[in-house]
C-alpha cells in the first residue's frame, strides 16, 4: 500500500471528510491562500500609488506555493505564534532587493491569516455546497416518490399516529435547504481583513480605506466597513451555518439509522460492499448514517469554541484569535464529509413501503385512537371520548372493543369505526405539506 498523499486520506481523517472539500483546507491550500493575500496586498498598494508597480509585480511572481514548505513554516511559526511571520521572512528573501521593502506593506499578521482563512472557507464552500445540493435533490426525490407512502410516526420513541414517508423526507429536505441558504449567505459575506497593527491603517494614511477596498476586490471577498480584528461576527456566522448544516444532516442520519434497525427495517442504506462487520458476516451496517451522526456530534463543540473565543481584548486578541484557526477548519472538514455522505445516503436509500405498512398495522389500529376519539367527541364531549377510547385501547382487540362497548357503539356504527381506523383518513395535511416542501425546493413560494 502506497503512502497517503491526499488531504482526505489517512487512518481516521478520511472517515469524516471528503477529498474535494479537504483539498481546499489542508496546509498547502492555507499556504496558497496566504500567498494570494500577500500578492493582493501588494497589488492594492500599487493601485493606490503607495507601492511601486514593479515591486508589486515581483512580489506577486514570488507568491507561488510550490516555493515554500508548509511543514517548515509550521515549525518556524512557534517562535512568533503564527505562520505569517516566517512566511513573510521567506518571501522577502526570495525577492529582488528593490522589492523587499514593499512586502507585507501596511499589514499585520492577523490581516493575512484572517483574509487567507476567509479565502479558504469561500473556496471550500464551493464543493461543499455542491454536495449539499445533491443531498437536497435526493431528499426531494424521496419526498416526491413517497408523497403518499404510509408509515407510522413515532414520538418519544413510541408509535404515535400515521404519517407518510414523503412527509418525513420533506422535513429532511427543508432542513437541508435552510442549511444551504444560511451557509451560502455566510460565505458571501465573508470579508477581507486589513487594519494594520492596531486597526488604524496608519501606514496608508488617508488612503487606508481605499487600499482596503482594492485589497478585498483583488481577493474577491466582501469589503468590511472597518477592520474586524476583535469583532468576530463574520466567523461566528460561518460557524453557526456550518454547525446548522451538521445538525440538519445529523437529523437525516439519525432517522435513517433508526429506520434501518433490524426490528424496524423500513429503509436500508444502499451501496454494494458497504456496511460489513469484522466479526459478523451477516451484518449490513448503515455506515453513512453512523459517520454523519458522528460528525454531527462533534460539531457543537467546535462551534462552541469559536463562540467562546469571540470575546477578544481591545484592538488585538491574546489567544482568542489563535484559538479559532483549527476549529474553523475542522468544522469545514466535518461539514464537507457530512454533506457528501448525506447525499450518497439519500441517493442510494432503499425504501421498504411494505414493511412500513406492516409496522403501521402492528398495534391493530390502536395508534388510530386519536381519530376514533375525534369522531366520538361531538356526541359525548372530548374528555369523555378520550377516556372511553383509552379504555377500549387497553383491551386485546381494539376494534372489537370499540364495537362492543355500549357507550361507544351508541354513537359510532361499525362503518364509523372502520373509517376511523383507516390510516389514510388521519393524515391531515401531510400531502399538502410535502407539496409545499417541493415548491420550496423548486424555488417557488410554498
Amino acid at each position: 500500500m502506497k503512502p497517503s498523499s491526499s488531504p482526505s486520506e489517512g487512518l481516521l481523517r478520511g472517515l469524516s471528510g471528503t477529498p474535494d472539500v479537504d483539498a481546499e483546507i489542508h496546509d498547502r491550500a492555507v499556504l496558497r491562500a496566504m500567498l494570494t493575500v500577500e500578492a493582493a496586498l501588494a497589488r492594492a498598494g500599487a493601485d493606490a500609488g503607495l507601492v511601486p508597480a514593479a515591486a508589486a509585480d515581483e512580489i506577486a511572481r514570488q507568491c507561488r506555493a510550490e516555493r515554500y514548505d508548509p511543514a517548515a513554516l509550521g515549525a518556524a511559526a512557534e517562535a512568533a505564534g503564527n505562520p505569517v511571520v516566517p512566511l513573510v521572512r521567506e518571501l522577502t528573501a526570495a525577492l529582488a532587493e528593490s522589492a523587499r521593502p514593499w512586502v507585507h506593506h501596511g499589514a499585520t499578521s492577523q490581516d493575512v491569516l484572517d483574509s487567507a482563512l476567509s479565502l479558504v472557507v469561500v473556496r471550500a464552500a464551493g464543493p461543499l455546497l455542491r454536495h449539499l445540493t445533491d443531498a437536497v435533490d435526493a431528499a426531494a426525490r424521496l419526498a416526491r416518490t413517497h408523497r403518499d407512502t404510509l408509515m407510522v410516526a413515532r414520538t418519544l420513541g413510541q408509535q404515535a399516529a400515521p404519517t407518510t414517508f414523503g412527509l418525513k423526507a420533506a422535513g429532511w429536505l427543508v432542513g437541508l435547504v435552510e442549511a444551504r441558504t444560511r451557509l451560502a449567505s455566510a460565505r458571501a459575506a465573508l470579508p477581507a481583513q486589513l487594519g494594520g497593527a492596531v486597526g488604524t491603517l496608519a501606514t496608508y494614511g488617508s488612503a487606508g480605506p481605499a487600499v482596503a477596498e482594492r485589497f478585498a476586490a483583488h481577493l474577491g471577498l466582501a469589503a468590511s466597513p472597518l477592520p474586524w480584528h476583535t469583532r468576530r461576527q463574520p466567523l461566528l456566522d460561518v460557524a453557526a451555518a456550518l454547525g446548522g448544516l451538521l445538525a440538519a444532516s445529523g437529523k437525516v442520519a439519525l432517522d435513517v439509522g433508526l429506520l434501518a434497525q433490524t426490528e424496524v427495517g423500513e429503509v436500508t442504506e444502499g451501496g454494494a460492499g458497504r456496511g460489513g462487520s469484522s466479526a459478523m458476516p451477516h451484518k449490513r451496517n448503515p455506515v453513512d448514517s453512523v459517520l454523519v451522526t458522528a460528525a454531527a456530534r462533534r460539531g457543537p463543540g467546535l462551534v462552541g469554541t469559536l463562540f467562546a473565543a469571540a470575546g477578544q481584548e481591545h484592538e488585538r486578541a491574546t489567544g482568542g484569535w489563535h484559538a479559532e484557526w483549527e476549529p474553523l477548519l475542522d468544522l469545514v472538514h466535518l461539514a464537507g464529509g457530512a454533506a457528501a455522505r448525506t447525499a450518497r445516503m439519500l441517493t442510494d436509500l432503499d425504501v421498504h413501503p411494505a414493511r412500513m405498512r406492516a409496522n403501521l398495522d402492528t398495534t391493530g389500529g390502536v395508534l388510530l385512537a386519536e381519530a376514533v376519539a375525534a369522531r366520538l367527541a361531538p356526541a359525548v364531549g372530548r374528555a369523555v371520548a378520550h377516556d372511553l377510547v383509552r379504555r377500549a385501547a387497553a383491551r386485546a382487540d381494539f376494534r372489537q372493543a370499540l364495537l362492543t362497548d355500549p357507550d361507544i357503539s351508541a354513537h359510532l356504527s361499525e362503518q364509523d369505526v372502520d373509517a376511523a381506523l383507516d390510516p389514510v383518513g388521519w393524515l391531515g395535511s401531510a400531502g399538502q405539506l410535502v407539496d409545499r416542501a417541493l415548491d420550496l425546493h423548486r424555488g417557488a413560494q410554498p
